[in-house]
């Protein structure tokens, strides 16, 4: 009879406690309840829960402005990579800021289908294009009304 006993504490080392076992079952009840009234108040009764391979893709409406933004900016624009977005800021810090969108053909690797794809999501150049490459606009308007 030694036996049984000796094999029946052993055994009960590895189960719980009855009371053990109720604190368990309360906390997984308590979890289960509250998984569900998440649920509930998400509008899952109402059927307004969306799948996530139903939802329709979001797009974003913005803007850069070429001769302001940097890289990171740049390859947001579709059709923009990281190697080309570092090439036009290359561009626009050894030869000056672009005077209108046109001047971004001067940069490799962008011709005119890829700048056509860039065109709505280019900020319009201030004073219609009018940007005197090297000089602020103050000094190209001093000139301009001494030569007039």
């Amino acid at each position: 009879m030694s036996n049984k006993s000796e094999k029946r504490d052993a055994f009960s080392h590895w189960w719980l406690r009855t009371a053990d076992q109720l604190v368990v079952a309360v906390l997984v009840a308590a979890g289960l309840a509250s998984t569900v009234g998440w649920w509930v108040w998400q509008g899952g009764l109402r059927g307004r829960l969306i799948e996530v391979e139903q939802a329709g893709p979001l797009s974003a409406q913005f803007q850069v402005d070429v001769n302001e933004a940097e890289w990171p900016e740049l390859i947001q624009i579709p059709g923009i990579g990281p190697n080309l977005a570092r090439r036009i800021v290359d561009s626009r810090q050894t030869v000056g800021p672009f005077v209108d969108h046109d001047d971004l053909l001067r940069i490799r690797g962008i011709g005119p289908k890829t700048l056509d794809t860039m065109r709505p999501y280019l900020r319009p150049m201030p004073g219609g294009g009018q940007i005197t490459r090297g000089r602020n606009n103050a000094a190209a308007e001093n000139d301009a009304q001494t030569d007039g």
